[in-house]
C-alpha cells in the first residue's frame, strides 16, 4: 500500500455550541460574535499509511495561526518537554489529540507549523514487508547520517523547519460557535521523502521535505473523525461520576522495554457514555464490565494509566467508547497497533505490524470481538460486528486494514486477541469492472498470499454521505480525483461518471500497462450490504509509473507541455502531458545530487522561468519519475513529475 496523505487537523471546538459550522469568508478581522471572545482549539494530528514504512516519526514543536490583516501569529500548540515523537504511519487517517487551547475569535489566513529539522529527530523504520524495489532493508531503522532534512533554519542540534500554509479561504473563529481546519500532508508526494540510490554502490540518502506537500483539506463534521486511542494518567473523577480528568501521556519512540510514558500537562475531560455504556477493561485484574458512570471504579482510578477509545460530540466534548486501565503504563501500551500484515486461511492467526517494523503474531479464538469504529453513531461504535475466527475466514479483514488490538494478557508469551478495533477498512489498488452496482479492486503485494481481488458494492443511494462544497447534503456514492479534492462527483450521475473515468489505460509495451488506481475506506452494515463492507467513496489516485527515462526532451506548450518516456522492459514510449495553467499546473521537482548532498527544488512550470528550467534540464535520457492518471488516448496526465540531475544518477526512487 503506497503512501497517501497526512492530515494535520486543527479542530476548533467551542463546548457551549451544539452546532458544527464551516468557516466562511469575510473582510472583517474584528472579534466575531458576542459573549466570550475565545474559542477552544482541540489540537489533533492525523495522516495515512504507507506500505514501506513502519515508522515515519517527526517532532511537532509548535503550531500557530496567522491573523488576517497582519499581527503576530497566534500560538495554538506548544509541545511538552521532552517533545514526543509522532509516528505518522500509525495515524492512518486517525486523529491524535495533542491538547486543547483557547484561541481569539477572529479570521485567520494561514498556519505556521514548526517541526524539528535535526536528522536525529526524524525516525524512519522500514516495514516488515515493504514493496518490491524499496531501497531500504525490511525492519531496519535508517541511521540519522543517511537522513537529510530540507529547508532547515537555526544551528546544528537546534534545527527547525517552519512550514507556512496559506488557506484558500479565511478560517473564521467566531465566539460561541465552532469550526475546524484540516491541513493535509501528502506522503505519496515524491518531494516528501526521496531515497536517492547510487547506480552501483554507495550510501542511500533519504531526503525529507516538509515544504510543498501541504494543503488545506475540508473537515466538515468533527463527529466523524476517528480518533486514535489516547494514553493518559487519571487525575480525578468528577463528583457526579460522569467524567474523568486525564493528563495526556505519549509513548517513547522508538519503544523501550518496558515502555515508558512521556507525561505532559495537557489535560482532557473524558465523559462516560451514560446512554449506551462505556466498556471498561481492568487490565491488571483481566476483567471487563460495561459502565454508565464511574461510581464503581472512582476510588481506584486516580493515578492509574489509561488507554481510551473516544469520540467527539458536536459540542466538542469527548465520550469514552472503551477504557483500559492499569497501574503500569506498559500494560496499557502492550496492545498491538498498526496495519494488518497477514491473516492465515483458518482465521486463527493474524499478524499486525508494530512501530518497530516487526510483525506481532496474535491468536484469534472464539471470544475475540471485532469492532468497527463509527464515532458518528454511538450505538454501532460500541457494538461488535463479528466474533471469532469465522469473521476472518469470511475475508472481512485484508492486509492494509488499520487496527488496534487489545490482548487478554499483555505479559503472556503467546498473545491472544481479546478485542480488535478496525479503525480503517482500507481497500486500494487497480480499479476494474466498474458497473452500476459495484467495482473491483485488485491489489498485489510482495508476498503473493496477501494479494486480493475484492468486489465492493456502492453504498445505497439513500445513505447520507456528508456535504458538498456548498454545504448541500450528499446522498449515496461519491468520488473525486486526488489532484482536485474539492471537485467531488456526487448525485445521480456520479456512478456513471466513475465508470467512464476508470476506463483509461497506458501501454509501455511488452505487457507493461497501467490503468486507473484508487482507494476507498469501506463502511460496514450499509443497506447495500448489511453484513459486509460497501464503498461510500473512492478517490482516484495518481498511478506511480516506475522510474524511467525521457526518450524526448520536454517541449513547452500552453496549456499543456509534454515529453515521451520509457520504462525498463518496455518498447513503447507514451506521452506525458504536463499542465502549465496557473492554479492547476503539474507539480514538478528537480532532484540534484552532488556527492552526498541531495537537493529538492520545486519548478513552477506555470511561469516562464520555470518553463525555461525544465526545458533545459529534462532532456533526452534524463531519469524521470511520473505520477499521473492514465487517459483513454494512452497518454498520462501528470500530477507530479520528478526528474534527476547531478553527477550521480539514481538507480531507484521511493
Amino acid at each position: 500500500m503506497n503512501s497517501r496523505t497526512i492530515h494535520l487537523t486543527l479542530a476548533l471546538i467551542l463546548a457551549a455550541v451544539p452546532m458544527f459550522l464551516v468557516g466562511c469568508s469575510s473582510n472583517s478581522n474584528a472579534s466575531l460574535g458576542g459573549g466570550s471572545q475565545n474559542g477552544t482549539v482541540a489540537m489533533v494530528v492525523s495522516d495515512a499509511s504507507t506500505e514501506d514504512w513502519a515508522t515515519i516519526g517527526v517532532k511537532i514543536l509548535s503550531i500557530s495561526l496567522v491573523p488576517q490583516g497582519g499581527g503576530n501569529p497566534v500560538s495554538v500548540y506548544t509541545a511538552p518537554t521532552p517533545v514526543p515523537t509522532t509516528n505518522l504511519v500509525e495515524l492512518d487517517q486517525l486523529g491524535e489529540i495533542l491538547g486543547n487551547v483557547s484561541v481569539p475569535a477572529r479570521m485567520y489566513t494561514g498556519a505556521i507549523l514548526t517541526v524539528s529539522g535535526n536528522s536525529s529527530d526524524i525516525l524512519l523504520t522500514a516495514s516488515a514487508n515493504p514493496e518490491t524495489g524499496f531501497a531500504g532493508t525490511a525492519g531496519t531503522t535508517i541511521p540519522p547520517t543517511q537522513i537529510q532534512v530540507q529547508g532547515t533554519t537555526g544551528t546544528v542540534g537546534s534545527l527547525t523547519v517552519p512550514v507556512n500554509v496559506t488557506f484558500d479561504s479565511p478560517l473564521v473563529v467566531t465566539a460561541n460557535q465552532s469550526n475546524a481546519l484540516d491541513l493535509e500532508f501528502d506522503l505519496s508526494h515524491p518531494a516528501f521523502l526521496v531515497g536517492h540510490v547510487p547506480p552501483s554502490s554507495g550510501t542511500t540518502i533519504w531526503a525529507v521535505n516538509f515544504k510543498g506537500p501541504v494543503r488545506r483539506h475540508p473537515l466538515r463534521d468533527i463527529t466523524r473523525l476517528v480518533l486514535r486511542h489516547m494514553y493518559g494518567t487519571v487525575g480525578s473523577v468528577a463528583t457526579d461520576n460522569k467524567s474523568i480528568a486525564i493528563t495526556r501521556d505519549f509513548p517513547v519512540e522508538p519503544p523501550t522495554t518496558p515502555e515508558t510514558a512521556i507525561m505532559t500537562s495537557h489535560s482532557l475531560q473524558i465523559l462516560v457514555d451514560a446512554a449506551n455504556g462505556t466498556i471498561f477493561y481492568d487490565v491488571d485484574a483481566k476483567t471487563k464490565v460495561t459502565i454508565n458512570d464511574f461510581s464503581t471504579v472512582a476510588t481506584t482510578l486516580p493515578t492509574k494509566f489509561v488507554r481510551v477509545a473516544a469520540r467527539y460530540q458536536s459540542d466538542g466534548s469527548l465520550v469514552a467508547v472503551r477504557i483500559w486501565a492499569s497501574s503500569t503504563f506498559n500494560s496499557v501500551w502492550i496492545s498491538p497497533e498498526g496495519h494488518v500484515l497477514h491473516v492465515n486461511t483458518l482465521g486463527t492467526l493474524m499478524t499486525v505490524e508494530n512501530e518497530d517494523g516487526h510483525g506481532v503474531a496474535l491468536t484469534v479464538d472464539a471470544n475475540t470481538e471485532f469492532f468497527y469504529r463509527t464515532p458518528w453513531n454511538a450505538v454501532t461504535d460500541s457494538m461488535p460486528i463479528g466474533q471469532g475466527p469465522g469473521f476472518l475466514t469470511a475475508k472481512n479483514l485484508v492486509r492494509g486494514f488499520k487496527v488496534h488490538v487489545s490482548v487478554v494478557d499483555p505479559l503472556a508469551t503467546s498473545l491472544v486477541a481479546q478485542s480488535m478495533d478496525i479503525e480503517i477498512a482500507r481497500y486500494d489498488g487497480l480499479i476494474s469492472l466498474a458497473n452500476a452496482n459495484n467495482f473491483t479492486y485488485s491489489r498485489n503485494f510482495a508476498m503473493i498470499t496477501d494479494k486480493y481481488t475484492i468486489i465492493l458494492p456502492y453504498i445505497s443511494g439513500n445513505t447520507p454521505n456528508g456535504k458538498d462544497s456548498s454545504g448541500n447534503p450528499i446522498m449515496g456514492f461519491k468520488w473525486w480525483n486526488f489532484t482536485f479534492p474539492t471537485q467531488i462527483h456526487s448525485g445521480t450521475p456520479a456512478i456513471l461518471n466513475f465508470i467512464t473515468a476508470t476506463n483509461g489505460g497506458v501501454d509501455f509495451g511488452n505487457n507493461i500497462t497501467f490503468s486507473a488506481s484508487g482507494e476507498s475506506f469501506a463502511t460496514w452494515g450499509d443497506p447495500a450490504n448489511l453484513t459486509g463492507w460497501a464503498a461510500p467513496w473512492a478517490v482516484l489516485v495518481p498511478t506511480p509509473v516506475p522510474l524511467g527515462t525521457a526518450t524526448t526532451g520536454y517541449v513547452n506548450g500552453t496549456p499543456v507541455g509534454s515529453f515521451m518516456m520509457s520504462v525498463p522492459g518496455g518498447n513503447k514510449f507514451p506521452t506525458v502531458d504536463l499542465s502549465t495553467t496557473p492554479g492547476s499546473g503539474t507539480l514538478v521537482y528537480q532532484v540534484d545530487r552532488t556527492g552526498a548532498v541531495v537537493t529538492i527544488s520545486p519548478v513552477d512550470i506555470t511561469t516562464s522561468a520555470g518553463q525555461a528550467t525544465i526545458t533545459a534540464n529534462l532532456v533526452t535520457s534524463t531519469p524521470v519519475k511520473v505520477y499521473g492518471v492514465p487517459q483513454a488516448d494512452g497518454s498520462i496526465k501528470a500530477y507530479v513529475v520528478t526528474y534527476f540531475t547531478g553527477t550521480i544518477m539514481p538507480m531507484a526512487v521511493n
